[in-house]
C-alpha cells in the first residue's frame, strides 16, 4: 500500500503527486526502499503538535509555522487531528494510507496540502499518513530524509497493512529506537461506546503495547488527551467539577473533564509505571507554569477562557531520560499565542547525542 507523496511537480497541475518508496518495499512494512540521500543514525529533535486541521492551519497559518519548524529543524515532526479524508470514493473500501483525490473539491484540498509540504522547509520531509474515512481525527508523521525507519506500522498490533480505526496511530522504528505518535481519543463525558469504553480500551491497549515493546527504547509523543497531575492544568477545581448538562457518572472516579477524570489519571500513570516510562516535559520541568506549562487553551470566549490543560507530551523510556536536553511548550498566555490557529501549541523535545560505549 502506498503511503506517502513526492512533492507536487508543477504548480496548479491536475497531475497526481508520484508515490514513493517503492509498492512492493511499503506493503512488506519495509521503509527503506528510498533515493540514495546523506543518511542520519537515528532522530535527536522532535516536534508533535495537534493542528486541529492542517489544511485550515496551511490555508490560514503557514508561513508563521513554516517560519517556527525552520527555527527549530526538528528531525521528526508528529501532527493530530489532520481531519483529511482517506482515499476511496463513496460506497468503496477507504485506504487510510492516501489522501482522498476522486472529487473536484477533494483533488483541489489534496494539492493545497501538498503544494504546502513541498515548500520549503517541508520539501526535506517524507510523509506517513493514517487518515480517517471523514474530515476527522487522523495522523501525519514527518520524517527527514537523511532518517530512514527500518519499518513504518499503523497499529499498536504492528500488522503491517492495518490502520487503527480513524488514523490515530503511526509508529516507525528505527535502528537504535522507536518514535510513537498517537491521537489518543477523547474520554467523553457519559459511560457510553464511544466515550468512556473506548477510551478505557484504549489505555488497556497502550499499556499492552508499551509493556510489550520494552527490547528498544520508545518515544511517544502527540496529543494523549490526559493531564495526569494536578500541576498539568490550570484550574484543578474547575476541571475536576466539570459537568455536561448535568450528568453525573455512576461511577466517582470518571466524573469531571474529559482528560482529568481520575480514572484516565490513573490509567495513564500506570502505563508509565509498568512500561518504565518518563514524562520528559515533567521530567525538566518540576514546578507549575502558568505562562507556559500548557498545551491546550480553552476557547477565548466563554466559561473556559483562561482554562488550560497539558496534554500533549513526550513520554520516553527510562533509559533516554539522562540524554533530554530540552523539552518546551511553544505557546503561552491564555490568548493562544504560538498556538498558530490550533487550540495546541507545538510541543518539542531535544535529546543529545548517545554516548559512544567502550569497547569491552
Amino acid at each position: 500500500m502506498k503511503r506517502f507523496f513526492k512533492p507536487i511537480e508543477k504548480e496548479g497541475s491536475a497531475k497526481k503527486p508520484a508515490l514513493s518508496p517503492s509498492k512492493q518495499g511499503v506493503e512488506n512494512g519495509d521503509a527503506q526502499a528510498q533515493p540514495e540521500v546523506d543518511t542520519k543514525k537515528e532522530p535527536l529533535k522532535f516536534l508533535t503538535w495537534n493542528a486541529n486541521s492542517l489544511l485550515l492551519r496551511v490555508k490560514n497559518n503557514w508561513p508563521e509555522f513554516s517560519s517556527f519548524v525552520s527555527n527549530f529543524d526538528p528531525d521528526i515532526i508528529a501532527v493530530q487531528e489532520v481531519r483529511m479524508p482517506a482515499a476511496g470514493s463513496k460506497g468503496a473500501p477507504k485506504i487510510p494510507g492516501e489522501l482522498k483525490d476522486d472529487t473536484s473539491s477533494s483533488r483541489e484540498e489534496k494539492q493545497i496540502l501538498m503544494r504546502a509540504l513541498s515548500s520549503p522547509p517541508f520539501g526535506n520531509y517524507r510523509v506517513w499518513w493514517s487518515l480517517a474515512d471523514t474530515k476527522y481525527a487522523g495522523t501525519a508523521l514527518l520524517v527527514k530524509k537523511c532518517l530512514r525507519p527500518l519499518k513504518v506500522y499503523f497499529s499498536l498490533d504492528r500488522t503491517v497493512s492495518k490502520h487503527e480505526p480513524d488514523g490515530r496511530v503511526i509508529l516507525a522504528e528505527f535502528e537504535t529506537l522507536r518514535v510513537l505518535n498517537t491521537y489518543a481519543p477523547n474520554n467523553g463525558w457519559k459511560e457510553e461506546e464511544n466515550s468512556f469504553q473506548r477510551r478505557r480500551k484504549w489505555d488497556k491497549r497502550l499499556l499492552e503495547f508499551v509493556v510489550q515493546s520494552s527490547d528498544k527504547p520508545l518515544i511517544w509523543c502527540g496529543d494523549l488527551n490526559v493531564s495526569h497531575e494536578d500541576i498539568d492544568v490550570s484550574h484543578p477545581e474547575f476541571f475536576s467539577a466539570a459537568k455536561m448538562n448535568g450528568y453525573v457518572p455512576p461511577n466517582k472516579e470518571d466524573c469531571g473533564q474529559p482528560g482529568f477524570t481520575l480514572s484516565e489519571r490513573k490509567r495513564f500513570g500506570a502505563i508509565l509505571k509498568e512500561g518504565r516510562l518518563v514524562d520528559a516535559y515533567r521530567y525538566l520541568h518540576k514546578e507549575k507554569d502558568m505562562e507556559c506549562g500548557f498545551s491546550w487553551s480553552g476557547n477565548p470566549v466563554g466559561k473556559y477562557r483562561g482554562k488550560r490543560m497539558r496534554i500533549d507530551y513526550f513520554v520516553l523510556s527510562e533509559k533516554l531520560k539522562e540524554r533530554v536536553a530540552s523539552c518546551e511548550m511553544h505557546g503561552k498566555g491564555i490568548e493562544l499565542e504560538g498556538f498558530y490557529g490550533s487550540d495546541h501549541c507545538p510541543v518539542s523535545l531535544q535529546l543529545s547525542e548517545e554516548e559512544c560505549k567502550e569497547a569491552n
